[in-house]
């Protein structure tokens, strides 16, 4: 087993040259061995305290991961609930619904087919990363020996298709209007679970790439331009109020309004918080720091409370849970609910953008356009070997700013800020800049690149 599978916030490699049917073996019984460690205060009354739940993704190779997968936490002794082929957010469901002590998805989320791996999370759906057990997760799959002999853990299957429908449908106000909508579910998950949540409603829904056969027409990555470009089309042709882009497992998307211009995530943000403040006055709103200023001016513009954070699930989950936020956005088209076990969900997400068209007489892009108000670079990477001296040397060379390091470095002056920051993976910086005008954008990404050097294509 490749030891480079094990990323900061999942598990991620080439199948099956990284992980394959060994590797999910050990993973499994590693990953039942420290999710059960942590149950001591747990009460014996609970059915399936003890238990583990499992889903995966429609990749060719995904069924195989999954039952070598089973057959490991089977092999610790754990019983697991096996519930088929899922869009990442049921796990975090079907662990609040069934009370397990916590469980894991295979997927790769939006990579390329030949990828594949597993998000893991722990009771209530916490989630499991580098800093809160993944590490130790390695530890233990690494030192396994894979055995065959059974171990005593039971496998049932259980399909929890109607209650997660229910539960993503209680989002969705009862007078939602009858929009037009072209979804693009990139050949993923969201070919599976659009149908079975939103399929009998009173909405006229327009399909792309809904069939499952383990290719992709476009990578499932909806955050790369190019990979909109059908959809975009198709909400002109179509005339629709709005077209959705899901990733490969469908926790994820990306907003095309009515122009076929794409909706920033940050704008997205924006829009939400507005709407729940109006139902929850003085709320926290959560919103990662590559985020437009324009988030926390209408959170406090609307008597909410901005939360700045890290960029990561992990601690957008963590930051929701502590300040029991209402909601949280993510620049990468994650958006969190603190009615979702404080989770994100792209079903969800869904349901709640029904309702704010529904409560509006205007198109999208008028209801956005007060929000657009501000020049963005988008997110740009760099190729720097040496990533802490590039990022000292920004913070010296614009040090009358207004600058913290709570995730890489964060430079503000009055009329603009720029953040920049380590992929954990790769030798790269990434970076987003913002400004009040074009002009002042383009002068300082000017004046960026001479220390960056160019961007490259990621």
């Amino acid at each position: 087993m490749d030891s480079k599978i094990f990323k900061a916030y999942d598990i991620r490699g080439l199948y099956p040259e990284q992980i394959d049917e060994d590797a999910a073996w050990k993973i499994g019984h590693a990953t039942a061995q420290f999710l059960r460690s942590l149950l001591q205060g747990i009460q014996r009354g609970q059915s399936n305290a003890q238990s583990l739940v499992v889903g995966r993704d429609m990749r060719s190779h995904s069924p195989a991961l999954a039952e070598a997968l089973i057959a490991g936490m089977n092999a610790s002794g754990a019983n697991v609930i096996d519930i088929g082929m899922i869009d990442t957010p049921q796990i975090y469901f079907a662990i609040n619904h069934l009370q397990t002590c916590g469980g894991v998805q295979i997927t790769a989320s939006h990579n390329p087919a030949q990828y594949n791996g597993c998000k893991i999370s722990g009771q209530n759906a916490r989630p499991v990363g580098a800093d809160t057990g993944l590490k130790e997760i390695q530890h233990i799959a690494l030192a396994l020996r894979h055995k065959a002999a059974a171990g005593n853990g039971s496998v049932t299957q259980q399909d929890l298709t109607d209650p997660y429908r229910r539960h993503v449908l209680n989002f969705l106000q009862p007078n939602y209007k009858k929009l037009k909508i072209v979804i693009d579910a990139s050949n993923g998950m969201a070919g599976k679970s659009v149908p079975a949540i939103f399929g009998d409603l009173n909405l006229d829904l327009t399909t792309l790439n809904f069939t499952h056969d383990g290719t992709f027409k476009h990578d499932p990555n909806p955050l790369v331009e190019s990979n909109l470009a059908e959809l975009k089309q198709t909400v002109i042709d179509k005339k629709a109020d709005v077209g959705i882009c899901f990733d490969g497992d469908a926790d994820r998307l990306i907003v095309i309004d009515e122009t076929g211009q794409t909706v920033g995530c940050d704008i997205l943000t924006a829009m939400f918080a507005n709407y729940f403040l109006e139902k929850n006055p003085g709320s926290t709103i959560v919103y990662d720091l590559r985020s437009s200023w324009v988030v926390k001016e209408e959170v406090a513009n609307h008597g909410g409370i901005p939360r700045r954070d890290r960029v990561g699930h992990a601690f957008m989950k963590k930051t929701l849970k502590d300040t029991k936020a209402v909601f949280g956005g993510e620049l990468s088209g994650h958006f969190y609910y603190r009615d979702n076990y404080f989770a994100d969900s792209g079903m969800i997400t869904l349901s709640h953008l029904i309702n704010v068209l529904s409560m509006n007489d205007k198109p999208m892009s008028e209801i956005l356009k007060p929000l657009r108000r501000y020049s963005s670079s988008g997110e740009m990477n760099f190729e720097v070997e040496d990533k802490q001296a590039a990022m000292d040397q920004l913070a010296q060379k614009y040090s009358d700013a207004q600058i913290d390091h709570l995730d890489g470095v964060t430079v503000q002056y009055q009329d603009w800020w720029f953040n920049v920051r380590p992929s954990n993976t790769e030798p790269l910086l990434r970076l987003n800049v913002e400004a009040k005008t074009p002009d002042t954008l383009d002068q300082k990404l000017d004046d960026l690149k001479s220390v960056l050097g160019t961007p490259v294509a990621h």
